[in-house]
């Protein structure tokens, strides 16, 4: 289901969704990609430290790197493949896109 306009999705997965109790969720578009684990840290404290600290990140189908102090690592407008995962500074959340939050998985 597309969001409304202004919005995008985000897609909570695993421990993602049982801390806020949603598999998915509309935000106001734009948004820094270094801004979201503040903003989803203001709606539900807590979830950085116990979910978001070790979760993987996709915009859009796409692994997205986002560095601990919010500011995303790579070059300013290139972009560069590294352990499959896309790196480009000022990455901005548009409307429509879809976010995945992915906490890490074990099997046994």
């Amino acid at each position: 289901m597309a969001p409304p306009p202004g919005y995008f999705t985000i897609l909570y997965f695993a421990s993602a969704s049982t801390h806020t109790r949603k598999t998915t969720e509309y935000l106001p578009a734009p948004l820094p990609l270094c801004q979201l684990f503040e903003k989803l840290e203001a709606r539900y404290p807590g979830m950085k430290r116990k979910v978001l600290g070790s979760c993987a990140v996709t915009v859009n189908l796409e692994y997205v790197d986002i560095e601990e102090d919010g500011k995303e690592e790579g070059g300013n407008e290139e972009e560069e493949k590294e352990e499959g995962k896309k790196r480009k500074k000022g990455l901005v959340i548009k409307e429509g896109d879809e976010v995945g939050i992915i906490p890490p998985v074990s099997s046994g």
